[in-house]
């Protein structure tokens, strides 16, 4: 299941980027032709925004792409922080039943023929479900499709918006990829990384790791290959994750576990599979030594005894 989340998350950053990158048509001068669904109804209007707020308002083109990420962001906060108490929710239920998980798995591998693994397979599937755990961990993809439309807007009108190209911002050329801007989003999602494992026990940081790792490349990468503009947003988009993760996880978790403990009094985990029960060190003695000890007395104990006879 581990590992079928990663995959989960490794797809659907890739997928961001195949999305990011062929959404918008442009020409051979590299910019948008005006055709299609995700220009003229996301992309157009977020650009006209952004121009708005620069022509009425005497703002920079900086503070206007800040501006809008910002607003967009706190728009899609409370889905956010409602999915991330939904995973969160799921994942300590993970630990309660992960006895009966385990019991279940061990069953699995030591199924010998078809029937004996679709019944277990079927125990397994009853232990998530008569506790009400999600095997998929909580992870939604509703979330993510609502998110990916305005995170596309926001990246095309940076990219595309006309006035950004030419604009500085703070002595930093917007139309021009920018190593301080890439450096800035990479730390960004590192942080964002790094608060998004305080208080998760040490065999699920191991799991975390390769997506840590793969989070913040992919920022980087995507940033370094684009124009300054585009890198600002990921950098406000990575401190707006690092807020949002730290309410999450400092904030939220400590209270969401207490009253998880507090309804598991309540309302204990439902015994599908009975868990492996371990054997203490004196158990397995004392097996060993039943194991070892002979059926019958030795042909020396029998010679004993005749002489002692004689």
């Amino acid at each position: 299941m581990k590992k079928y989340n990663k995959w989960l998350y490794s797809s659907g950053l890739a997928a961001l980027v195949v999305f990011l990158s062929g959404c918008v048509k442009t020409g051979s001068d590299g910019q948008p032709t005006g055709e299609g669904f995700v220009y003229n109804f996301l992309v157009q209007p977020m650009s006209s925004l952004i121009t708005y707020l620069v022509q009425n308002f005497n703002w920079n083109y900086g503070w206007a792409i800040i501006f809008i990420t910002v607003i967009a962001r706190i728009i899609i906060l409370p889905l956010g922080l409602y999915q991330s108490r939904k995973s969160m929710v799921q994942t300590e239920k993970m630990q309660v039943i992960k006895p009966q998980v385990d019991a279940a798995q061990a069953k699995l591998k030591q199924a010998a023929t078809r029937e004996e693994q679709a019944a277990a397979q079927l125990e397994l599937q009853q232990v998530y479900k008569q506790n009400n755990v999600s095997m998929m961990g909580g992870i939604g993809c509703l979330p993510l499709l609502i998110q990916m439309p305005i995170f596309s807007a926001l990246f095309f009108a940076a990219r595309y918006t006309e006035g950004i190209s030419e604009a500085d911002f703070f002595g930093i050329n917007l139309g021009q990829p920018s190593i301080v801007f890439v450096i800035m989003a990479g730390i960004a999602y590192l942080i964002q990384g790094y608060i998004s494992t305080i208080g998760i026990p040490e065999e699920q940081k191991k799991t975390m790791k390769s997506m840590l790792i793969v989070s913040p490349l992919m920022i980087v990468f995507m940033s370094f290959q684009s124009p300054a503009g585009v890198a600002l947003y990921w950098v406000i988009g990575g401190i707006f994750s690092c807020i949002q993760t730290f309410i999450t996880n400092i904030l939220l978790k400590p209270k969401i576990k207490a009253q998880l403990a507090e309804e598991l009094k309540k309302n204990p985990p439902k015994q599908v599979v009975t868990p492996i029960k371990d054997v203490t060190p004196t158990e397995s003695q004392n097996v060993s030594s039943s194991k070892k000890q002979p059926k019958y007395p030795s042909k020396s104990g029998r010679n004993a005894g005749k002489q002692q006879r004689k």
